[in-house]
């Protein structure tokens, strides 16, 4: 089902037609750096990850984490969406891009239109998102979206300090 459109793109909730995709996503050297190993490496992990993960939060939550495609081509090039997290007051918005795929202002142009959506159609009057703080590219993104760091973030059971920002 399509979420949103923008000039170049369409956000629509993930399938488990997308199995290919997650691993390639999941697996690429972003992904792993900047969210971690989230040990999806063949199609039958990658369908339990939409299972549990996107799929899930569409049911329990009415939005999740969706894919992000070209308009002209359907070509799946990364993730974003809004994340319903237990130790997280409000939503937090969550993207991820092939590499292939980055610094042609498609993270932007989705996250801008996402933080619009939430505002207009799920009436979010706050938005957060957590990030590590040598992620300068997410850092810069946050920012331009109209979020504002502030203060150091722990995921339950990590030890990692994460920056959290919001609106």
């Amino acid at each position: 089902m399509s979420i949103l459109e923008t000039e170049r793109l369409v956000l629509r909730e993930f399938t488990t037609d997308d199995t290919k995709f997650i691993v390639e996503l999941l697996n690429s050297p972003g992904w792993l750096k900047y969210i971690g190993d989230r040990n999806v490496k063949t199609e039958e992990q990658a369908v339990n990850y939409l299972m549990n993960g996107p799929m899930k939060s569409y049911e329990l939550n009415g939005f999740g984490l969706s894919l992000v495609e070209l308009k002209n081509n359907k070509t799946p090039i990364g993730m974003c969406g809004l994340i319903k997290r237990e130790n997280l007051e409000y939503p937090d918005i969550g993207f991820a891009f092939l590499p292939e795929f980055m610094g042609k202002g498609y993270a932007f142009e989705i996250a801008n239109a996402t933080m619009i959506f939430a505002k207009e159609e799920l009436n979010f009057d706050k938005i957060v998102a957590i990030t590590v703080s040598y992620n300068k590219n997410s850092i810069r993104l946050l920012e331009k979206i109209g979020l504002k760091y502030i203060k150091p973030f722990y995921l339950p059971y990590e030890d990692k300090e994460l920056m959290l920002f919001g609106n």
